[in-house]
């Protein structure tokens, strides 16, 4: 379970990412952080994966307290961040230090992604949607309780996005780990999501917490997902500026 509690963020130069953030989740369950540029969201996901400890409130795994860089967090950036001189298969299994069958686990995690017959390719070799997939691979291969994701697709051309969500839901099912997703895209965060926080402000606070009614497997063109995007957009307030916030970047193309 991952719980944050009294969470804030204040800068050296005495700015705030965001303050007050409250939830708890259940294992195995799915939020997405949803808001504009300037909220925090990224900020947050950095300090619940341990790689920004500079936080007031506390933020725990189960009964431990973050404080560093936790063994069962694992988190998927915007980029795959993928080493140049490692093939896929090392990329995947970089995380296993000196584990022993580390390639052969590595490989396991190379067909969970649909990469076989890419083993041995180096990132250069890549699409951005194949690279995404060595990315995801990586950070289950720990087998994390926790798996933070920070726009995984929004670099990716439609199509691919939709085949890597898909996936990851696949990959979910499978392991039941505890995801946190960072999102601008609407319709991503409905057709994944247990729960949507939606955050505004500068420094951003929770203003809204919404249940996403919709069981799985979800359609992308339900009904229901589709008057819950209305309502999103209704509390997202896109007609006007607010506080100094952007919102060129919130997505509300509806993808059929």
């Amino acid at each position: 379970m991952l719980s944050l509690k009294n969470v804030s963020r204040t800068f050296n130069d005495g700015s705030t990412g965001f303050k007050n953030i409250n939830f708890k989740s259940e294992k195995g369950e799915i939020i997405g952080l949803l808001g504009t540029s300037g909220c925090g969201k990224s900020t947050l996901l950095r300090v619940v994966s341990g790689l920004d400890i500079e936080y007031t409130g506390s933020v725990k795994i189960n009964d431990d307290l973050i404080k560093a860089v936790h063994e069962k967090v694992g988190i998927i950036f915007q980029e795959p961040r993928l080493m140049p001189w490692l093939n896929v298969v090392d990329n995947i299994g970089f995380g296993l230090n000196d584990k022993k069958d580390k390639q052969k686990e590595a490989q396991t995690f190379v067909d969970l992604v649909g990469l076989n017959g890419f083993g041995e390719h180096f990132p250069k070799d890549l699409s951005g949607g194949m690279a995404q997939r060595v990315s995801i691979a990586r950070a289950l291969i720990t087998n994390p309780e926790v798996l933070l994701l920070d726009e995984p697709f929004s670099a990716l051309d439609a199509f691919t996005k939709m085949q890597l969500q898909d996936l990851l839901l696949k990959i979910w099912h499978q392991y039941q780990a505890t995801i946190v997703l960072v999102t601008h895209d609407i319709d991503e965060a409905l057709y994944l999501c247990d729960r949507i926080f939606i955050l505004r402000g500068q420094p951003g606070e929770v203003y809204k917490e919404l249940q996403v009614p919709v069981s799985r497997p979800r359609s992308r063109g339900d009904e229901e997902l589709a008057k819950m995007k209305a309502t999103i957009l209704d509390l997202l307030d896109l007609s006007q500026v607010e506080n100094g916030e952007s919102h060129d970047d919130i997505k509300t193309t509806t993808t059929k």
